[in-house]
């Protein structure tokens, strides 16, 4: 397995998701494809809060295929490993290895950077960090759950507010920024009542067309 070294802080302007993210955009451009662990290891596996970016990304990006099941499971396995309070983080074998193409990973970044970008603008560095520490993420792994389930549904347009929430959280967490993590919870609460809206709503069309 290749290892993408972690980007250097001087290498580069703009926030550490945004470097990092060029830093992987440049790798794949070169190796040609990355298997799941390899993106983990370039958002520095050691850390819950670029997992969650790195995993909720792609469910934003227009490409055909089941992404959002993928990456959602592979964020439901994350915030178990959250709920059991787990500083480290591991995924299966079946999903660790599995493959992701360069080009891929160049409509991933080309269409999520700018959100990224938007979100760094709002960070302040250690604001309300009680909010955003190592025992504040202990309390952030059932809504991280649930909206990776939200994200792996197969609802059109359904992942968004979902993907957007964890983006915030992942880098409200990053930056120990409180502000922006409880913020990504409001959009959280909002984002799953729409899908559970959105689930009711598909539950009864299709009740209504089978019939009694």
């Amino acid at each position: 397995m290749t290892i993408i070294a972690p980007l250097d802080s001087t290498t580069a302007e703009g926030g550490v998701a945004s470097r990092r993210l060029a830093r992987l955009r440049a790798h794949v451009a070169e190796a040609g494809s990355v298997t799941l662990d390899e993106l983990m290891s370039a958002m520095g596996r050691s850390s819950i809060a670029f997992a969650i970016l790195i995993l909720s990304l792609p469910a934003l990006t227009p490409i055909p295929g089941p992404f959002g099941l993928v990456f959602g499971s592979c964020l439901a396995i994350i915030s178990l490993q959250i709920i059991a309070g787990f500083r480290r983080i591991w995924l299966p074998q079946f999903l660790g290895r599995r493959q992701v193409s360069g080009g891929t990973i160049e409509l991933m970044v080309r269409y999520t950077a700018p959100l990224v970008a938007r979100v760094e603008t709002l960070l302040r560095k250690n604001r309300l960090r009680r909010f955003a520490g190592p025992r504040a993420q202990a309390f952030l792994g059932l809504p991280v759950l649930l909206l990776a389930i939200a994200v792996a549904l197969p609802i059109p347009f359904g992942n968004m507010l979902p993907v957007a929430a964890l983006v915030m959280i992942a880098l409200g967490l990053m930056e120990r920024d409180g502000l922006v993590t409880i913020l990504g919870l409001g959009i959280g609460v909002i984002a799953l009542g729409s899908t559970g809206g959105l689930v009711y709503a598909a539950a009864w069309g299709l009740g209504s067309i089978v019939g009694p």
